[in-house]
C-alpha cells in the first residue's frame, strides 16, 4: 500500500496544488494528514482546505486546529481522531492534538488523556498516525530537548506499529527504525515537505519529498 503523508500545512492553501501534483504522479491509496491543517483557524477553514485534496484523505487535528475539526471534517474526509479504520489488511489508528505545550494552543491533551484515548483503539502491528511524536523519536526542538509524548511512546512499545507517523516538531524531519517500527516525520507541508510511505509484507519504507519537489 502507498500513502502520501503530510502534516503541518498551517493553512497555507497555496501548497494544495503542489500536494495534488504529487497525488497525480504517485497515485497513492490515500493521503494521511497528521494535523495542523489550520493556523488557529476555524473548522470551516479546514474543510475548505481538505476538500481541495484530490484523493481519499484521512485527517487528524493538530494542536493548532479547533476542537470541532473532527466533527466538521467528516463532510469531506475520514476523521481519524480517536479512531481505528481498516485500510486493506491493516489497522489505521489515529489520535490528534498534542501533549501539553508552553503555548496554550487549542487542541492539547494531558498524557493521561492521550493514554485513555489511544490505548483502547490500538492494535498490534497497526499503522499509527498521531500529530505529536512519541517521546524520544523525531521530537527534538532546536535546543536538543525531547518534547514528544511519553504516553504515545509507551503505546508504541506495547503494540509495535509497523509505522508510527507524526508531525508537530517542524525541526526534526526524518525517519528511524526502533525495535521494528519505522518512525516518520515528513516535515511541514507549509514548507513544501511530505513523504511517501509504502507498506509491503508488514514492513514500511519511506521516500521523502523536499521543498515543493513534485516527487
Amino acid at each position: 500500500m502507498k500513502f502520501l503523508v503530510i502534516t503541518d500545512l498551517h493553512q497555507k492553501a497555496s501548497n494544495i496544488e503542489w500536494i495534488n501534483s504529487i497525488i497525480e504522479k504517485e497515485n497513492p491509496e490515500g493521503v494521511l494528514f497528521l494535523g495542523d491543517v489550520t493556523d488557529m483557524g476555524t473548522a470551516n477553514d479546514a474543510v475548505e482546505i481538505v476538500s481541495s485534496i484530490k484523493c481519499k484523505t484521512y485527517v487528524l487535528p493538530g494542536n493548532c486546529d479547533p476542537r470541532d475539526l473532527p466533527d466538521k471534517i467528516k463532510a469531506v474526509a475520514t476523521d481519524m481522531h480517536g479512531k481505528t479504520v481498516k485500510v486493506g489488511d491493516y489497522d489505521l489508528v489515529g489520535l490528534g492534538g498534542s501533549n501539553i505545550t508552553i503555548f496554550g494552543t487549542p487542541f492539547e491533551l494531558t498524557e493521561e488523556e492521550i493514554d485513555s484515548k489511544l490505548r483502547p483503539i490500538s492494535k498490534e502491528g497497526m499503522i499509527l498516525m498521531t500529530h505529536a511524536p512519541a517521546y524520544g523519536t523525531l521530537d527534538h526542538i532546536p535546543n536538543g530537548t525531547s518534547v514528544g509524548s511519553p504516553a504515545i511512546r509507551k503505546i508504541v512499545e506495547e503494540f509495535h506499529p509497523i509505522v508510527a507517523l507524526s508531525g508537530h516538531i517542524h525541526e526534526d524531519i526524518g525517519a528511524k527504525y526502533i525495535d521494528g517500527t519505522l518512525f516518520v516525520n515528513p516535515g511541514p507541508a507549509k514548507d513544501g515537505c511530505a513523504a511517501i510511505v509504502i507498506i509491503e509484507d508488514k514492513r514500511a519504507y519511506v521516500h521523502f519529498i523536499g521543498p515543493l519537489d513534485p516527487a
